[in-house]
């Protein structure tokens, strides 16, 4: 039986390393596929368990030389506070030669500047760097060498160890005065320790969104048990449990309202802002926080069963995907660094040809190989996804994978569900009229007779009644008609307008009649045989809407509405909403054909649906969008789930997936304009292996805060 599942994995310090893993799981006889992050530190894979199970795996990868990691969070504090301490190590002992390097260019001669050039004081300095603070590199290389997946840790090895193994052969050879490169091969080491500070600091932020979710959940809850209230951890509750929720605190668990009402703040999840009301039967949600009413409510879903849960194990299996354009740099960085040394190698003997000097084909060599660092492109695009994918789910829109992210910048045209998605997918009264010169004392009546109904539409008109001194007295429904009531001693009718006219031998005026156009349904009542209050009926049109269609038409999309109701509530919701074309009449199937007739015209055709009986036609688009509904977010049916139902997310989304695109590029094209200039400009001698190090470090850096600036992109 297939399976998939999630292996943390530490030690990983390049994209090389992702690379090694990902061979070694593959290698694994029954596991089918895996694609491993190094910029979250996730691997997904997907096995059959007859074959394989989880412990085969973590041996692999424990085999490989990494580790398997119970909490990725804590690890990459880890490494960051790790990374933090060498390279303040590293700097210490560097620092006498970053002041040789500064007093150069002002006072090049004198007591102090000779004792800095002391082969003895610089051996002593740049040995502990060497191997204490560059040790990790040593064992990086080593590490990517057994797994025949060359790293960028072996670069910096091969061409720090150049550096400093030819000093200590000049100090031998030449005494304490003889030519060294000490401060390149320890300088090279603090800066790329630098940049590799800064660099685990800042990926650490691309998981901020996971952080935060996975924070909302409260430690604890107070548990009733026959009237008595005990505080536990939030793992001991268990499904039927009562949990008493108070004023300002975090819902533990998923659950049903059984006592109390409060207000309470659903946006972590939903992104929607406003507070919901909650009171009896009402679903309440693990991670959201109550207002200021108290309430209990019985656990239904608990732990890993809850729908933060579900949120949280999607984001994170997302942001392990691989989208189609890391394919480019993946396949790049596969061969990079055997060409990389190759290079280095041709360098160092054409400039010692040329030069006849060791120390200039030393010099290039070592630059070529410190330049030539691959980090940022195995950075550019996992860094950027991460970032979009886990922006998304802070605002309530859950994309399940890299590609769904990826096709959704090139939608051209969107097919809109109408009910539930542009509608709200229930009956209400969108207009009442008081005949008669009656009051609205009238509308209470006809909704007090409606309440004994079970009928969609009445429920809608019972939703009215405002007058709580009514009593109905008698009762009786009369099918495919309406209602009849006895209510405070008055004869109340309520049901279809020539039913009306037949019991109360009247005839409705034009004006009442006219309630009924745009695809409305027309509810008259009376009372003691006069005609009361007529209601029009519909699904009422979302409030967001209009400017949802609106948003994705000044996006370049065209719109189009297909539902399976006739051609007048069609039309009428069409012209409401402002689509560009609607189709009426349309069964799941056809909604298919429209979806594909589309896709000739303009190309990546999106569907958006309530994710139930829209599935097929979201199967079909290049992208599905699932209204999701909170308890049922719909995860199975769409690529992209909007948590909260709100159909504008859906521009939302697209423009997350044009701005996160854009990074990505924008990634791309320094990375391959970085080691294009860079190893080129190194190869001819005109880079110091000492600015080659800033800059390799600079680069990763500059690639993972371009990513975050996702955060602060303005989406329109």
């Amino acid at each position: 039986m297939k399976t998939q599942k999630t292996i943390k994995v530490g030690g990983m310090s390049c994209v090389r390393c992702s690379a090694a893993v990902e061979h070694a799981l593959c290698a694994v006889d029954g596991v089918e596929s895996c694609s491993v992050s190094y910029a979250n530190g996730r691997a997904e894979v997907v096995f059959d368990e007859e074959r394989v199970n989880i412990k085969l795996l973590e041996r692999a990868i424990k085999k490989a030389g990494y580790e398997v990691l119970e909490d990725v969070r804590e690890a990459k504090k880890r490494e960051f506070k790790s990374n933090l301490r060498l390279f303040i190590f590293s700097l210490a002992f560097s620092l006498p030669f970053f002041i040789m390097m500064a007093l150069m260019f002002i006072i090049p001669e004198g007591d102090i500047m000779h004792l800095l050039h002391n082969g003895i004081l610089q051996i002593c300095l740049a040995t502990p760097i060497q191997f204490v603070a560059g040790w990790r590199f040593y064992r990086g290389a080593f590490k990517s060498l057994m797994n025949k997946s060359p790293s960028m840790d072996l670069l910096v090895a091969l061409g720090t160890t150049a550096s400093y193994a030819y000093s200590v052969y000049s100090l031998i050879a030449n005494g304490a005065h003889g030519t060294f490169y000490f401060e390149s091969s320890a300088m090279i080491i603090t800066l790329v320790l630098l940049g590799k500070t800064l660099e685990s600091r800042a990926r650490a932020r691309t998981n901020e969104a996971i952080e935060k979710l996975t924070d909302l959940a409260p430690k604890s809850a107070t548990l009733v048990r026959d009237g008595v209230e005990e505080v536990i951890p939030i793992s001991q509750i268990a499904v039927g449990d009562i949990i008493l929720v108070r004023p300002g605190e975090s819902v533990p668990a998923d659950g049903i309202v059984v006592k109390g009402e409060s207000h309470i703040d659903e946006s972590a999840l939903t992104g929607e802002s406003m507070p919901v009301a909650k009171r009896d039967r009402d679903n309440v949600f693990g991670g959201t926080v109550n207002g200021r009413g108290s309430f209990y409510f019985r656990a239904e879903g608990v732990g890993g069963d809850t729908v933060l849960s579900g949120i949280i194990r999607l984001v994170e299996e997302a942001q392990s995907t691989k989208a189609h354009i890391q394919s480019i740099a993946d396949k790049v960085a596969a061969v990079f660094v055997p060409v990389v040394t190759a290079v280095a190698v041709i360098t160092f003997i054409i400039t010692y040809l040329v030069t006849d000097s060791i120390t200039n084909a030393l010099d290039s060599a070592v630059a070529v190989l410190v330049i030539a660092c691959p980090c940022s492109l195995g950075l550019a695009t996992p860094t950027a996804l991460m970032v979009g994918i886990g922006r998304g789910a802070s605002n309530g829109v859950l994309i399940k994978n890299a590609d769904a992210l990826e096709r959704a910048c090139a939608v051209k045209a969107i097919v809109l569900d109408k009910t539930g998605t542009l509608t709200e997918g229930k009956p209400s009264v969108v207009k009442t009229v008081v005949l008669n010169g009656g009051d609205e004392d009238f509308v209470s009546y006809a909704a007090c007779a409606e309440a004994m109904s079970e009928h969609p539409i009445g429920s809608a008109i019972a939703s009215l009644n405002k007058n709580e001194g009514l009593v109905c007295e008698e009762f009786e429904s009369v099918t495919g008609k309406g209602v009849f009531a006895r209510i405070n001693k008055k004869s109340v009718l309520v049901g279809k307008p020539d039913w009306i006219e037949e019991k109360c031998n009247v005839k409705l005026e034009n004006e009442v009649m006219s309630l009924a156009e745009g695809g409305n349904t027309l509810v008259v009542c009376a009372i003691d045989g006069n005609l009361a209050v007529a209601f029009a009926v519909a699904d009422a049109v979302r409030e967001d809407a209009f400017d949802a269609v609106k948003r994705l038409k000044d996006a370049g999309i065209y719109t189009v509405l297909v539902t399976g109701d006739n051609e007048a509530t069609a039309g009428s919701v069409a012209k409401r909403v402002g689509v560009d074309e609607y189709i009426a009449n349309t069964l799941p199937d056809g909604k298919q054909k429209e979806i594909a007739r589309l896709k000739e015209k303009f190309g990546v055709v999106a569907m958006v649906g309530d994710g139930i009986n829209d599935s097929p036609a979201l199967a079909a688009a290049d992208v599905g969008f699932a209204i999701g509904s909170g308890t049922d977010i719909a995860i199975e049916s769409g690529d992209i789930v909007l948590v909260g139902g709100n159909v504008s997310a859906v521009s939302f989304a697209i423009s997350l997936s044009r701005a996160t695109m854009r990074r990505i590029k924008q990634n791309l094209f320094w990375a391959f304009f970085y080691n294009v200039i860079g190893i080129p400009v190194a190869a001819f001698g005109l880079l110091n292996p000492i600015v080659a190090g800033a800059a390799m470090a600079f680069s990763s850096v500059s690639v993972v805060t371009n990513s975050l600036l996702l955060k602060k992109v303005k989406l329109k």
